[in-house]
C-alpha cells in the first residue's frame, strides 16, 4: 500500500520542523516505507540522513544504521536527539562505550523507545551483538557511506563486505544504501555486494552550482597563501585538509600564531581533545579546522564557506565529498586545492605495501585526480562526467578554468588520428600507451607488442604529450572515446566516435595547465594566484633588477622569485616583517631590504590596501634537531663527509639539508671544507659563473657544467656564492 503524501508531510513538520522535502527525499522515504530496497546517490548537503531518519520515526521497530566513523555517529545521534523530547530515541553502539553504557543501550532498544541505532560494521560483526539484534524488532537497515563497500571507492573498508551475510544472519528487512560519491562502477559494486541489484535507484544531480572550484600550483609559499586567503575571509568557517598528521599540527599552529582561530583534528589525537576541537568548530568558537580526511563525514554544518586542500586528494570521489562540505546551505562555497606532481609520486610510494590489484586501482584513481587538476576545461564538466552525469554547457562560469579560459585550438585531424590509433591497438591499451604510439616513442611496451611497426606509429610525432593527453581526455568527455574502468582504464571507441570518424566535424580542444615544474621552481607570474598582488609583484621585480645592476650581482642573489611573490602577498613594511619572508631571513633583510619595504609601504598607502597586523607572517621556529645539529657542526668546522656519516645521510642528502637551511635565511660558511676539496682556480671559475648567470637554476648549472666539474663541486660553490653575496 502506497505511503500517504500528506501523512509524510505532516510527519516531516512534526519530527523535524521542515515545511517541505528536498529533491527526491519524499519519493525515497515512501519507497523505503513500502518495504522496498532503496539505493540513494545524493551529493553532500542534499539531505541523505533524513531519508532514513524520518522513516525510522514512523515505522515499527528500530532502524539499524551502519556507519563507518565514531565521530559521525555521535554527531548524527546528537542531531536526532535535538529534534526529540527524549534522548533514548537514538543511540550508537561502538568501541567508545564501556560495558555499562552498552547494556543501557540494549535495554533502551528492547523497550521499543529507540528508533535509530547506529553501529560500526566492526561492532555488527561481534557474535554477542548479532545475537542481541536477532532478539529485537528491526524496521530496516541503512548503510551510510555505502561507497566504503567498493575497493574502487575512495574509502574502501573490508568490513563493509560482511554486511550482507550479517543481515542474512540477523534477519532480513528492507535495505537503504546511501552515498554522496560513487562512479557508475562503484554504484554497481554497492548494489551487488548488498544483494539489492533489483532495488529502486534514486540519483540526484552532482552539480553544486554554488561551489567555486580552483586548482593552484603548490609553491613554497602555500602556507602564507592560505593565511592571506583566510584573512581576506575573516570570521568565515572553513576546513583545511592535509594528508599528514604532522602537517595538520604545523599548519594549525602557524595559523594560530598569525591570529586565526584554528584547531587541528586527526586520528592520532586523544579522543576527548579530538571531540572538543570538533565541537569548538561546530559551535563557532573557532573559525578554521585543519584536519586529515578523518574529519567531516556527516558533520552537519551548513555554513562552511571554504574548503582548502593543502594536498591533492587520492581520488576524485574523496575530492568531491570533501569539497561538498562547503556551502551546504546553498550560500558561498569556495574550494581551493594546491597541486604538485610530487604529491602524487609520494602517494604512489605509500601504495607499495598493497596487493597488485589494489595498487593498480590506486594508481588509476590518482591518474584521474591528476587529469582533473591539470585539465584546462571546465572543472564542473569534468567532475560531473566522472560521476556519469553530462553537463551540457562548455563553461560553468564558476571555476578557475572558466573564469580565465585558455584558447581553444582546432583538433579535428588529431582526434581522427586518436580514434584510428585506439582502433589499431584493438582497444586494449590505456591513454599513456596510445599517446606513446601516436608520438612515435619506442618504449619497452611499444617495442614488446610490436606497435612501432603499425601504420599509426608516429602519426602525431610533432605533438606535445600534454596536448595529446588533453585531446584524449576531452574526447572521452565528449563521448567519442570511453575508458573501460573494469580493465583499468583501457580506451575504446564509442558508437559516437565511430560515427565521427566517418563524418568528422570541427573539434576544438584546450591544452592542459602545466604543473610539471618542481614546486621550488613554480613562480606566480602576473598574479596567477589570486592571493598575489600582480602590480606590486612587477614593481618589486623591477626594483630587484635595478638593485642587482647597481651591486653587479644577478637579480636572484638579491631576492629569489618566490620571496618576491611572498612580499606581494603579505605586504611587509618593516625590516622585521621582511625577515619573516621565506628565503629572506633577518640578515638579508637588513642587507637589501630598505628600498623594498619603502616601495611596499608606498604601494599600500597609494592603493589604500587594508593591511591588518595579522598579515605580518609569523613563522614557527624550526624545531628540527638535525638542522640545529648541522648548523652547530658547521660552526665547529666538522668535515662534511664526517657530518653526513654521523647523521646517516648520503652526501647529496646533507647538501639538500644545508641548502634548505640557507634558503630559510641562515648564513652558512663552508669555506673551511671547500678549501680542502676544491682547488682555488676551480673555486674562482665556478664563483665567476654564478656571478654572471642570470638564473638560479641549479639543475641547469649542473647540466651546463657537468663535463668539467663534479656535481659536488658545483653545489658547494653555489652554497658559498649565495652565502657570501645573498645572505
Amino acid at each position: 500500500m502506497a505511503t500517504d503524501k500528506q501523512q509524510l508531510a505532516n510527519a516531516l513538520k512534526h519530527h523535524f520542523g521542515f515545511d517541505k522535502f528536498k529533491g527526491n527525499q519524499e519519493a525515497i522515504i515512501a519507497n523505503l516505507m513500502d518495504g522496498k530496497d532503496t539505493f540513494v546517490l545524493m551529493p553532500t548537503g542534499g539531505g541523505k540522513s533524513l531519508c532514513y531518519q524520518l522513516p525510522a520515526m514512523l515505522m515499527p521497530g528500530t532502524a539499524i544504521v551502519i556507519s563507518p566513523l565514531i565521530a559521525l555517529m555521535k554527531n548524527q545521534v546528537d542531531a536526532v536527539r535535538n529534534y526529540s523530547e527524549d534522548d533514548i530515541v537514538a543511540h550508537f553502539m561502538n568501541s567508545s562505550l564501556n560495558r555499562q553504557a552498552i547494556d543501557q543501550v540494549k535495554e533502551d532498544v528492547r523497550s521499543g523507545h529507540t528508533k535509530l541505532l547506529y553501529v560500526a560494521p566492526e561492532s555488527l560483526n561481534k557474535d554477542e551483538n548479532v545475537e542481541f539484534l536477532r532478539s529485537v524488532k528491526i524496521s530496516f537497515y541503512a548503510v551510510d557511506e555505502a561507497h566504503c563497500i567498493s575497493e574502487w571507492g575512495h574509502d574502501f573498508r573490508p568490513e563493509y563486505r560482511r554486511i550482507r551475510p550479517l543481515i542474512n544472519e540477523i534477519g532480513q528487512r528492507p535495505i537503504i544504501a546511501l552515498t554522496a560519491t560513487a562512479t557508475p562502477k562503484v554504484q554497481h559494486d554497492i548494489q551487488k555486494n548488498l544483494g539489492i541489484l533489483g532495488c529502486t535507484v534514486f540519483k540526484s544531480s552532482f552539480n553544486r552550482e554554488n561551489l567555486y572550484y580552483e586548482i593552484r600550483p603548490k609553491t613554497k609559499n602555500v602556507d602564507s597563501d592560505i593565511l592571506r586567503f583566510i584573512l581576506n575571509h575573516k570570521g568565515k568557517s572553513g576546513i583545511i585538509y592535509c594528508l599528514s598528521r604532522k602537517k595538520v599540527e604545523e599548519l594549525a599552529e602557524f595559523l594560530s600564531i598569525n591570529g586565526v582561530k584554528a584547531l587541528p583534528y586527526h586520528a592520532g589525537m586523544d579522543g576527548p581533545t579530538r571531540s572538543a576541537n570538533q565541537d569548538a568548530f561546530l559551535l563557532e568558537n573557532v573559525d578554521v579546522i585543519v584536519a586529515t580526511i578523518a574529519f567531516g563525514m556527516g558533520i552537519d554544518k551548513p555554513d562552511v564557506r571554504f574548503v582548502i586542500h593543502y594536498d591533492i586528494p587520492k581520488s576524485l570521489e574523496g575530492y568531491y565529498q570533501e569539497t561538498g562540505r562547503a556551502g551546504r546551505d546553498g550560500g558561498e562555497g569556495i574550494c581551493i586545492t594546491y597541486y604538485s606532481a610530487k604529491d602524487l609520486q609520494k602517494m604512489e610510494k605509500f601504495m607499495q605495501g598493497k596487493t597488485g590489484a589494489e595498487q593498480e586501482i590506486g594508481r588509476q584513481l590518482l591518474a584521474e585526480t591528476a587529469s582533473y587538476a591539470e585539465s584546462a576545461i571546465c572543472r564542473r564538466k569534468t567532475l560531473l562526467h566522472y560521476f556519469g552525469e553530462d553537463f551540457a554547457d562548455d563553461s560553468c562560469g564558476n571555476c578557475d578554468n572558466c573564469i580565465n579560459p585558455k584558447k581553444r585550438v582546432e583538433a579535428k585531424e588529431d582526434l581522427l588520428a586518436a580514434i584510428e590509433t585506439v582502433t589499431a591497438l584493438k582497444e586494449k591499451f590505456k591513454a599513456e600507451h596510445v599517446v606513446n604510439v601516436m608520438r612515435g616513442r619506442v618504449t619497452a611496451d611499444v617495442k614488446s607488442y610490436g606497435h612501432d611497426a603499425l601504420d599509426v606509429f608516429g602519426c602525431c610525432e610533432s605533438m606535445d604529450e600534454r596536448y595529446l593527453n588533453a585531446l584524449i581526455k576531452q574526447a572521452v568527455i565528449e563521448g567519442y572515446l570511453e575508458k573501460d574502468i573494469e580493465n583499468y582504464g583501457t580506451l575504446h571507441v564509442t558508437a559516437q566516435g565511430k560515427k565521427y570518424y566517418k563524418h568528422p566535424v570541427s573539434f576544438k580542444v584546450v591544452e592542459d595547465n602545466d604543473f610539471s615544474q618542481d614546486e621550488e621552481e613554480i613562480v606566480v607570474k602576473g598574479g596567477a594566484s589570486c592571493a598575489v598582488d600582480p602590480e606590486l609583484y612587477n614593481i618589486l621585480k623591477d626594483l630587484r633588477k635595478k638593485v642587482a645592476k647597481r651591486l653587479e650581482v644577478p637579480p636572484y642573489v638579491v631576492f629569489q622569485d618566490f620571496s618576491l611573490e611572498a612580499m606581494a602577498t603579505t605586504y611587509p613594511i618593516t625590516i622585521e616583517e621582511l625577515g619573516n619572508i621565506t628565503g629572506v631571513g633577518i640578515g638579508k633583510a637588513k642587507r637589501y631590504g630598505d628600498e623594498f619595504v619603502r616601495v611596499i609601504k608606498q604601494h599600500v598607502e597609494d592603493n589604500e590596501i587594508e593591511r591588518p597586523e595579522d598579515l605580518r607572517i609569523r613563522n614557527i621556529a624550526n624545531k628540527s634537531k638535525q638542522k640545529i645539529a648541522v648548523i652547530q657542526a658547521i660552526d665547529r668546522r666538522v668535515p662534511l663527509d664526517e657530518l653526513a656519516e654521523a647523521h646517516g645521510l648520503e652526501f647529496n642528502e646533507l647538501l639538500d639539508e644545508i641548502e634548505a637551511i640557507m634558503y630559510s635565511g641562515s648564513k652558512i660558511n663552508l669555506q673551511y671544507y671547500i678549501n680542502d676539496v676544491i682547488d682555488q682556480d676551480v673555486q674562482d671559475e665556478l664563483f665567476q659563473y654564478f656571478k654572471q648567470t642570470e638564473h638560479d637554476d641549479l639543475k641547469a648549472a649542473i647540466a651546463e657544467l657537468g663535463d668539467d666539474y663534479t656535481e659536488e663541486e658545483i653545489r658547494l660553490m653555489h652554497i658559498k656564492f649565495l652565502s657570501e653575496l645573498g645572505y
